[in-house]
This record gives structure tokens, sequence and C-alpha cells, in this order.
């Protein structure tokens, strides 16, 4: 089988010191591809400026980026796009890359969240797959898409609800191209204190419940805390964790700050917490007590729930996007953009140690069977089968 090239966007950093998703999930299928009892060789393609330390899971293919493509690069090359013109600024955007992966042997490239790469490439022996996390094709017309992707290999998908969402932007002659491959989670790294099934109840200790991710309104931590207001008890702690980037000491946004004006007025007991790094996260979460995915936007298939259920800790999402697909039945599952409904959720689960016992065991069963080995093998299938 040919070797793997993840190519993820210029500028993103492949270390643990970030919490972006698509290097953790390039981390995770290429720490997998290597235990398989048939590994297949597995590179990052990477902006030489990025971050150190880097992940040693995929061997680092380096190139010198060119200009930053700027928001006005991006609406003229929209506009070029639907009157049938390429989008000359993102092709020199990802041009570095491209010429990289010119001059390497035949490889499977899995082109992260760039639809202009597999064009870039069609001249050469590579066999150019779009690895969508999410809907990279939305500001993209059907013939514009027809003539960016017809030599495409494949197209991935993280979960079947982004996967109805790319069909509905693709002509019929691409749309039999998408496969599913779902995130997986790390279950060594993230994984309870002990047996999530006889997890201590302390009496004295509030009940802990998180949000973890970016603090931006298409993650709904404010919901999360109109929840608390409506919630109203002092047995119930709620910590927010995550900054709008990937900084701790980044100054706070219109939205964090209104995020403290909203915990003020809530009466409940909030905690904040800027941006957690890869390495603290395992041990914040094993401390949780329900963790609350609370997205208002179709997150396509977000880690962090996946992880919290791997650390052995009951689940409360919203019913949207991929989430139900994260989750599945081991989760609790409530309508995007209702604090009512959470509070319920959370009342029910606070006022029941026996059903939060149930659901932290089958949250850790549910990972287990939906690690990164399962990940890999599923894209394995993909690839062998093209």
């Amino acid at each position: 089988m040919r070797p793997v090239i993840h190519a993820i966007t210029p500028g993103d950093h492949f270390s643990p010191l970030t919490g972006s998703a698509i290097p953790t999930v390039v981390h995770g299928l290429a720490s997998a591809a290597a235990r398989d009892a048939d590994p297949v060789p597995q590179a990052v393609l990477l902006d030489r400026s990025t971050m150190r330390p880097r992940y040693d899971s995929a061997e680092a293919i380096e190139y010198d980026r060119g200009p930053w493509l700027t928001r006005r690069d991006r609406a003229i090359d929209v506009a070029r796009g639907r009157v049938g013109l390429p989008r000359t600024a993102t092709a020199r955007f990802h041009g570095s890359a491209a010429d990289v992966l010119r001059s390497l042997p035949p490889s499977f490239v899995l082109a992260h969240n760039s639809p202009v790469l597999p064009r870039l490439l069609r001249d050469t022996p590579h066999r150019v797959l779009l690895y969508a996390h999410n809907d990279v094709l939305r500001s993209y017309t059907r013939a514009e898409v027809r003539r960016t992707l017809g030599d495409v290999a494949g197209i991935i998908s993280v979960s079947h609800s982004l996967a109805t969402q790319l069909r509905d932007s693709l002509p019929s002659s691409l749309a039999g191209r998408v496969h599913v491959v779902g995130n997986g989670v790390d279950v060594e790294r993230f994984r309870p204190a002990g047996d999530p099934g006889i997890r201590q109840v302390d009496p004295a200790r509030p009940l802990r419940v998180a949000f973890v991710g970016r603090v931006i309104p298409e993650k709904g931590p404010d919901v999360l805390l109109r929840a608390a207001k409506q919630l109203a008890r002092d047995d119930v702690e709620f910590l927010v964790v995550g900054s709008h980037g990937f900084a701790r000491d980044a100054a706070l946004s219109g939205y964090e700050q209104e995020l403290r004006r909203l915990s003020d007025e809530s009466g409940a007991r909030v905690r904040f917490e800027p941006f957690v790094d890869r390495e603290a996260l395992p041990a914040l979460l094993r401390d949780l007590d329900v963790f609350v995915v609370p997205s208002r936007w179709p997150d396509p298939c977000p880690l962090t729930a996946g992880e919290g259920m791997a650390s052995g800790v009951p689940v409360v999402a919203s019913r949207i996007g991929g989430l139900p697909e994260v989750v599945g039945d081991a989760g609790l599952l409530v309508p995007p953009d209702d604090p009512d409904a959470l509070a319920a959720a959370l009342a029910r689960l606070a006022d029941d140690p026996e059903e939060r016992l149930r659901r932290a065991v089958a949250s850790r069963a549910h990972a287990l069977a939906h690690d990164w080995s399962w990940a890999w093998s599923n894209l394995r299938t993909v690839l062998s089968g093209l």
C-alpha cells in the first residue's frame, strides 16, 4: 500500500501545545497506523515556521509558506469561482506545499480541509483525497466543485451528518466518492482515574459540570451558563475551560466578557479557566462529574466529546450535527440552544448518582470501541479500496 501524506493547512501546527483539531486527528491516525500489524508509513506536510515540539507520530516534510491568505483574498476567490475562474489566491497560498508534493514518490495525499489541493496535484502520480472536517464546500457552486474536484480519488467525511451536507454540494458524478471515517479518541491518555463503575461520590463536593473547548458563540458555552441560572443549585458548580483562541494569556474577546456578565447574573458557582494545552487536558477531564457539549452549530465530529467519554464522564450534548454519532446511546442529547432542556438534563444527573455511574461506564465503553485504531482501520479500508 502506498505511503500516506497528510497535508494540513499552511500555518497550522503539528504540536501538543495546541488544541487544533486537524493536527490532533492526524496524530491519532498516524499513531494507530504505526501500531498496525502491517504499518503504512505516515508523513505530515508542514509549514517550516510552525510550533515545536512536534508530535513524533509522523515524519515531518517541511516547506516555506508563502504570503497569508487574507479575508479580501478569500472574498475575491469566491467571486472568481462563481463566474468559472480558478481561485488564484487560494492556489497561491497552497502552492509551496503542492510544489513539495510534486517531488515525492507516489502516495495517498490526504488534503485536510483543502479543496484546492487535488486540482493542484492533478498532473502527479499521487492519489489525492479531500479530507473534510467541516463543510469546506459551502462557498462553492456545483459547477466549481466539478472543476475543482473532478480528479479527486475520494472525499473523506468525519461524520455521516457532514457527509450529507457535502453530498448536497456535489454533482452526482462525485457524490459516490464520499466515505465516512469518524474521528477516534486516545483511550490511553484519556482514561478514568479508576473504574468508572465504582467511582466514589463525595457528598461534600459539588457536582462539577464543565464545558471545554474554544470559547466562541458556535460552541455554546453561554447556553450552559443560562442553564446554570435556570438550575439555581448550590450543589452544582460550573467550569468553563478554554479561550477564543489557543493562548492562555490572550485578551478576552467581547463574547468572553459577556460570559463573565452572564456568570455574575446567574448566581451560580462558575469558574473560568483559559486555554489548557493537550498535556494538561486528560487530568482536567477525569476530575469532572458531567461534561457538556452545548454546540449550537452542526459540529461535524468534535474531539472533546469523545475525550470526555474516554475519561469515564457522563456527556450531555446538543442533538445537532455529528454529535449524536459521537456520543451514541451513552450520552444524553438535548435540543441545541435550549437552556431549559439542558438544565433539566443536568438536574436529572445531579439527582441520580446511579444514572451518572451507569452513563460513566457506558461512556468509557463507547470510547473504547471508537479509538484511533478503529478510525485508522476505517481509513485504511477506504484507501485499500482505491
